[in-house]
């Protein structure tokens, strides 16, 4: 006796999805220099540009690199720390000694950010390219017969397993069937391939307002404590006044640092002129440049304090 067709269905989905804040930059030349932006060794804008923004970054920091197109203006490189979900704009200026450098400019949120202007290049960067990979899908079909007598009657059973194991989840079909033939075993196996686009791990929220400070600051992220301890020891080790100076500037060019950081750099150097050198030179790189006052403990004369306040007050970002 023949049975009904009996079909079971059963159906394992899940998806896993990772959102990571994506980030903006933005960079302009303060005297309309053309420029192409390197960000972590890939050129960002195809034809120099005076003001480039750059979309989607999911990193917090990225080496970047200026190259003008006038040839007799030198290239140079720099460490930024940006906040996730903000639009981060910089400027490309000459500082007091003719130099180029990137200043911090300002920080919105995203959902605050405008609409670039007209004319303005806009860079969509990929950190990571896609990784492809391959999912095998095995397909396993079973027959099996039960009877008695020559002429093998009785119940039959087939059951189909499909079997679609991947990283997004399971499907599993079973169908049971009841018919007269013998036993088979076949299994086939095809293989599909997905792609996905791996990004870094999403770093953590942003601080706001760190160490409890609100007022006009000079850099995004300054160094955290255990980093600048290392450069205190490294500027330490150093016998010569000449290498200390060199080390501290070049930690200096590279960081961003809280005003009490940059007091205990000028305070490993025995000189007053050496130490106000450093105070004028670390302005620009410092967090919380509205505590600057407390460097004035530093000094031995009135008249290096003097000097600093009018380097501040005549100081163009």
């Amino acid at each position: 006796m023949k049975k009904q067709i009996l079909l079971l269905s059963i159906t394992f989905l899940s998806f896993l999805s990772v959102t990571a804040q994506k980030s903006n930059l933005i960079f302009f030349t303060d005297n309309g220099e053309k420029f192409t932006v390197i960000l972590n060794s890939i050129s960002q804008n195809t034809n120099p540009e005076t003001n480039v923004k750059i979309t989607d970054l999911p990193a917090p920091n990225y080496k970047v690199r200026i190259i003008f197109d006038d040839p007799f203006l030198q290239e140079f490189d720099k460490n930024i720390v940006i906040t996730q979900g903000t639009e981060t704009t910089f400027i490309i200026k000459k500082n007091k000694k003719g130099k180029y450098v990137i200043r911090f400019m300002n920080e919105i949120q995203l959902a605050q950010a405008p609409p670039p202007p007209t004319g303005q290049t806009v860079i969509v960067y990929t950190a990571t390219p896609p990784v492809t990979t391959t999912i095998t899908q095995t397909q396993t079909k079973v027959e099996m017969t039960e009877g008695t007598g020559d002429n093998q009657t009785g119940n039959n059973i087939s059951m189909e397993i499909n079997i679609n194991e991947a990283e997004s989840g399971m499907n599993v079909n079973l169908g049971v069937n009841n018919t007269n033939q013998t036993t088979t075993y076949t299994t086939t196996q095809t293989s599909t391939t997905i792609t996905e686009t791996n990004l870094p791990p999403a770093p953590p929220p942003p601080t706001q307002n760190l160490y409890g400070y609100n007022g006009p600051i000079g850099c995004s992220h300054p160094m955290l404590p255990d980093d600048f301890n290392l450069v205190k020891q490294s500027i330490k080790s150093k016998d010569f006044e000449d290498s200390k100076i060199t080390i501290a500037k070049q930690v200096i060019d590279s960081n961003c640092l809280l005003s009490s950081q940059v007091k205990e750099i000028m305070l490993l150097f025995d000189f007053e002129d050496t130490r106000l050198e450093l105070a004028k030179y670390a302005y620009g790189y410092t967090y919380d440049i509205g505590n600057y006052y407390q460097l004035n403990d530093a000094f031995d004369f009135e008249s290096s304090i003097n000097e600093l306040n009018e380097f501040i007050n005549s100081y163009t970002w």
